[in-house]
C-alpha cells in the first residue's frame, strides 16, 4: 500500500518504512471509513487521543519498529483530521 515511496524503498530503514507503511494504511481506512459513513471529528479526535495514550504506554519497551507504526498511524489521523476541517470549513 506505500504508494508515495514505492521507488525509494530501498533507500528508506525499516524504521521509516514501518512509519510510512502505517501512514498510507491508516490513511487509506479513514478515507474508506468516510466513503462508507461518514466520520464526526468528536470519534476522531477520541481515536487520535487514544493512539497518544497508547503511544505513551511503552513500559514494556515495544521497539523502535512499533513506535514508527505508532507514530505513522498518529500523523495519518492528523492529516486526515485536518483534511476534514478543511473541508467543512472549520
Amino acid at each position: 500500500m506505500n504508494t508515495i515511496h514505492d521507488d525509494h524503498d530501498s533507500d528508506l530503514t525499516g524504521e521509516q518504512r514501518a512509519f510510512h507503511e502505517a501512514y498510507d494504511t491508516t490513511l487509506h481506512y479513514l478515507r474508506t471509513r468516510q466513503k462508507i459513513s461518514p466520520l464526526n471529528m468528536l470519534d476522531l479526535e477520541g481515536e487520535y487521543y487514544h493512539l497518544t495514550v497508547y503511544e505513551g504506554q511503552d513500559w514494556g519497551g515495544r521497539g523502535v519498529l512499533k513506535n514508527a507504526e505508532i507514530q505513522g498511524q498518529i500523523y495519518a489521523y492528523l492529516a486526515f483530521m485536518n483534511q476534514l476541517k478543511k473541508e467543512q470549513g472549520l
